[in-house]
């Protein structure tokens, strides 16, 4: 049995600090084995830089997936090819930086990370469809497939979890920073969530002080990304693998920090 923790989108300082503050007693009360978040919002809450991926890595955290805002920093590009931990979509162009899938042994398991961009309402990148295809023809039948899907609108998030039913372990879903109560294992095995949420402040407008996303939406005029503290908190799941196949159940989890 491998036991995954899936942390979502973590959001600038405040985001950090939550996960520095109740990662080691969710990894020891879940017994988690392997420890994966989605990190494109590490640094003020807009892309990642080496030092926030580091200082992630050191408090636990296995492999950071990723998605539209991998990129900006513009710092990172370089590191991409250096940390293969980072995981960018695997459905964008060929020859862009960074590592698209992760591979790692556990339990004398073979887990494979990788995360797809959605489509709608996002950027114009390759299918996530006929990507995630031409790859599951590649990849052992044997392998634990994870797939972090950072994806707009639930509808693709939906389809690509029927899509994939019995050809992956888990699709879970990033990207909206608000976490769903749709956790569900598909009749083929598969754990889905459409999103797992955020970690950072919960007191925010996913992520930003509330006054600040409030004005956007009044003016329309954007304005610098000023990272939330209030009533912080970590959105994630836990899914229970074995034999390529989700099973026992996927937790939904949503935990207050209090410094």
């Amino acid at each position: 049995m491998l036991n995954i923790l899936y942390i979502g989108d973590i959001f600038g300082k405040p985001g950090r600090r939550t996960i520095k503050g109740l990662l080691p007693e969710l990894k020891k009360e879940y017994n988690i084995d392997v420890t994966i978040a989605n990190g494109e919002n590490l640094a003020g809450g807009l892309g990642i830089t080496p030092a926030t991926a580091k200082e992630m890595f050191d408090t636990g955290i296995d492999v950071l997936t990723s998605g539209n805002h991998l990129w900006d920093k513009k710092e990172i590009i370089k590191y991409l090819d250096e940390e293969k931990r980072i995981v960018r979509p695997l459905n964008y162009p060929p020859g862009v930086p960074g590592n698209d899938i992760y591979e790692m042994e556990i339990k004398d398991m073979k887990l494979v990370i990788l995360c797809l961009m959605g489509r709608v309402y996002t950027v114009n990148v390759d299918c996530p469809f006929r990507t995630i295809d031409a790859y599951l023809e590649k990849i052992h039948k044997d392998s634990i497939i994870f797939v972090d899907i950072h994806a707009e609108a639930t509808a693709e998030k939906k389809a690509m979890a029927w899509y994939l039913d019995g050809r992956v372990a888990a699709l879970v879903g990033s990207h909206t920073h608000i976490q769903t109560a749709d956790e569900q294992i598909l009749p083929k095995h598969t754990a889905y969530i459409t999103d797992v949420g955020m970690t950072g402040a919960q007191d925010s407008i996913i992520g930003l002080k509330k006054e600040d996303g409030i004005e956007r939406f009044l003016t329309q005029i954007p304005n610098k990304f000023n990272p939330s503290k209030e009533n912080l908190m970590i959105n994630g799941v836990v899914i229970s693998v074995a034999d390529s196949r989700a099973v026992n159940s996927i937790t939904r989890i949503m935990r207050k920090y209090t410094p």
